[in-house]
């Protein structure tokens, strides 16, 4: 597992550590303690700011495969129940260097706020090393351990719990407890981490001081909000980008074959692109935050969920999309239990079980290309009466022994048992006969919801919630323009979201050449 080329980047990246961090395991026998304990000295050999000990702590560690991270000798909170492998070594790597002094990449007023929890909150997070949504919440909640000595978080390896996964029910990952209850389930990005802690846990007062003026407030981090970004900082202005997950939607797509002049990528392998290119110019990033709201004027104040506000002279709208629900009885009530959005994510909870794709475009085909390796068989149900999936992705997916393709099939209720999803019943379409599927899980693919709601009263709207906009990204409101597949724009992909984002940005400067600058009203005063 740890190579000599893994090995070797380990030795690079600890040195930049200017504090010792120690492995401390539980005592006792476990069938994985021997493959533990030879990856942990492994990775303590790389640096003698390292070291690694086994030692009776069962007041804080709850199996012989836990262990948890001192620096220089001092508890951080920082817990791993299980070999943080796969997707989960990068949790690992990173808590080790933040543990060791290394600089965290974490918005300064969320620092705050985190700091300023009153309240001991213990976290355990249960994922699958195949999860690659469940690090953003480890490495989180990881963060928010080293800064507050009143958290602690711990990564659970659910295949190595299974006892803990079936006395809690869970068919989902990344499933977040808080002192035993359950906190999170699914997908779930650091603002809304902070967003839900203050809603339970009393917090200090944090600062709420307002940025100087900028030029160009972009709202959302996908390839939309960045390119906006870029191309305004390219033209002398300033430009702060505010975004709760940067990345958006990209980071949840495994494959990518259309960006024109990229052979194949992904989405996180893109998120980083995208990220170290616009760190590439003077742009503020304000990540991990939402926009409470924003009000119109010569100077738009855009209220952050800090508390902070941003008085700016244009506002770029890029927040994108969020995956639709199904809104039939029994979706939101079994999320975790059996019904899911992201295959790569929870694809593994149903080895060899029956599943349901619902949704026959193409992230539903995918989606059953994908889960047609994991399990016994999957229905995609498709409510039109032919797939809407590319040809390419239809003929691979019939020509899967484990895959059936119903069209024509509205459901109309997710059902469960104990707990557990059981089944689907739907209508046909054609005949307007009831019917009903057998299954243990359902996956929803059926498109996007813009995330607009924020500004149904600032812009309009139509009825499905999509940003009107004309062919230069201007909104119906004036200084505001608008890009991606928060608004009208048809098809959206990644390639015409950056498009959209360089035009938004080129609309915003002929706007600011035109506009006279009104200094911000607390400047003016001190003048």
């Amino acid at each position: 597992m740890l190579n000599n080329d893994i090995l070797k980047a380990l030795t690079s990246y600890a040195e930049s550590m200017t504090q010792s961090v120690s492995f401390v395991l539980q005592t006792g026998s476990h069938s994985k303690r021997a493959e533990l304990v030879d990856f942990l000295a492994k990775i303590c050999s790389v640096s003698d700011k390292l070291t690694f000990e086994e030692r009776d702590m069962a007041d804080t560690l709850r199996s012989p495969i836990s262990f948890t991270l001192l620096a220089d000798g001092q508890p951080t909170g920082v817990i791993f129940s299980g070999i943080p492998g796969g997707h989960e070594f990068n949790s690992l790597v990173l808590a080790m260097l933040h543990a060791g002094g290394r600089d965290m990449k974490i918005d300064a007023s969320v620092a705050e706020l985190v700091k300023g929890v009153e309240q001991d909150m213990h976290f355990e997070v249960f994922v699958s090393l195949s999860c690659h949504n469940c690090p953003d919440v480890v490495q989180a909640l990881n963060q928010f351990a080293l800064l507050n000595p009143r958290i602690r978080s711990e990564m659970i390896d659910g295949g190595l719990f299974q006892d803990e996964v079936q006395k809690r029910d869970l068919q989902g990952v990344p499933a977040v407890y808080l002192n035993g209850e359950l906190f999170a389930n699914g997908k779930v990005d650091t603002a809304m981490l902070v967003e839900k802690i203050m809603a339970v846990a009393p917090v200090k007062a944090a600062p709420k001081e307002s940025l100087p003026m900028q030029d160009v407030t972009v709202i959302g981090g996908g390839p939309a909000g960045v390119a906006a970004a870029i191309y305004s900082a390219r033209k002398g202005l300033k430009v702060t980008i505010v975004a709760d997950r940067f990345g958006g939607q990209l980071k949840d797509t495994m494959g990518i074959e259309n960006l024109i002049s990229v052979k194949e990528t992904t989405g996180p392998k893109l998120s980083g692109n995208l990220r170290e290119h616009m760190e590439a110019y003077d742009i503020n990033l304000r990540e991990h935050l939402k926009v409470d709201s924003i009000e119109q004027g010569d100077l738009k104040r855009i209220t952050l969920s800090s508390g902070e506000v941003i008085e700016s002279r244009s506002v770029i709208l890029a927040t994108g999309a969020r995956w639709r629900e199904l809104g039939v009885p029994g979706e939101k009530e079994n999320i975790g239990n059996g019904v899911a959005y992201c295959p790569h994510c929870d694809g593994p909870f149903f080895k060899g079980k029956d599943v349901a794709v619902i949704g026959g475009g193409n992230s539903g085909i995918e989606a059953a290309l994908d889960l047609a390796g994991i399990v016994k068989s999957v229905t995609v149900l498709e409510f039109a009466d032919t797939l809407r999936a590319d040809q390419v992705l239809v003929d691979q997916a019939k020509r899967r022994d484990n895959i059936t393709i119903i069209t024509n099939a509205q459901t109309t209720e997710v059902t469960a048992a104990n707990g557990m999803v059981d089944g689907l019943n739907y209508t046909d379409r054609a005949s307007g006969e009831a019917k009903r599927v057998e299954l243990a899980g359902v996956f929803v693919q059926i498109g996007l919801v813009p995330n607009s709601q924020f500004v149904k009263e600032v812009v309009d709207t139509t009825k499905h919630g999509e940003i009107v906009i004309d062919e230069k990204c201007h909104t119906s409101a004036d200084g505001i323009y608008a890009c991606g597949d928060v608004t009208t724009v048809p098809f959206k992909q990644i390639v015409i979201a950056m498009g959209e984002g360089a035009k938004a940005s080129l609309s915003a400067f002929e706007y600011l050449l035109k506009t006279p600058v009104h200094e911000p009203a607390g400047q003016a005063e001190a003048a």
